[in-house]
């Protein structure tokens, strides 16, 4: 199975920001002839602090990711945290996400399913690999209703994403042996390189991380047999109003994607 690549600011800062990493993303697509799929979020919901940047909100932020598909014909993935932006979010983007700690949440998988999108659920911080059959299959029935009423309707495509476990301590632990667990689930298993070295709320106040460790993350996912990638980017994480000491600086990008390719 060919890899696919998620790749994106953690949060829509500005038009700039999106044109500059758009614009990468373009040039890394014609370079290798791969298909990136542009991520960004319109509110980051789950912020450590309540003054913490959450992003331009649903309304505009969906409007600035339509104008990054329009501008440069990159297919689009953002996450939801409620069910009632399922749908207007499926008008706009390719690839729904649920967010790990929201991975259980009925009501949000059913929503993000009736869109007929693919939905890529991160695995929770405090579930196992093996338990995340049950989210999937929340999806699956949801969309299997749906076709039966519908039979038109393209089956539904469901993606997991590994991005390490919490046992407290302002640190993650990634245990690679889910990436195979996963894969007996669904064919399209992720590995979040940039979540997955962060240090939640280590930063006082926020979190912080460590992104150093980024390209190792990437390739241990690959050994285990890891189907797809996710890297939040920026050109300059240092400065990046979320996630920034976890995010891969742009320019990094492409040599990690070569090396993951060879």
């Amino acid at each position: 199975m060919k890899p696919i690549f998620i790749a994106g600011p953690c949060v829509i800062e500005s038009s700039e920001l999106l044109d500059v990493v758009a614009q990468k993303l373009v040039a890394i697509n014609k370079a290798l002839g791969t298909d990136i799929i542009f991520k960004a979020s319109f509110d980051k919901a789950n912020r450590t602090s309540i003054t913490s940047f959450r992003g331009p909100g649903m309304e505009r932020g969906l409007q600035m990711l339509a104008d990054v598909k329009e501008k440069y014909g990159l297919r689009l993935l953002t996450d939801i945290h409620e069910s009632c932006q399922a749908a207007p979010v499926g008008e706009v983007v390719d690839v729904i996400q649920i967010p790990a700690f929201l991975c259980r949440q009925t009501d949000l998988l059913v929503a993000a399913a009736k869109t007929g999108k693919t939905v890529n659920i991160k695995k929770a911080q405090f579930l196992s690999g093996a338990d995340m059959k049950y989210p999937v299959q929340k999806v699956l029935d949801t969309a299997k209703q749906a076709n039966a009423q519908h039979p038109l309707t393209n089956t539904q495509e469901v993606w997991l994403t590994e991005r390490g476990n919490s046992f407290g301590y302002n640190n993650l632990v990634v245990d690679f042996r889910n990436i195979p667990d996963m894969l007996e689930i669904v064919p399209r298993v992720i590995m979040d390189c940039t979540h997955s070295v962060q240090r939640p709320g280590g930063g006082n106040g926020c979190t912080s991380g460590d992104r150093r460790f980024v390209p190792a993350m990437a390739m241990a996912a690959k050994a285990f047999g890891a189907t797809g990638y996710f890297f939040e980017v920026h050109p300059d994480p240092d400065k990046g109003l979320s996630d920034g000491p976890n995010m891969l600086k742009l320019d990094d990008l492409q040599p990690l994607i070569e090396k993951l390719l060879a």
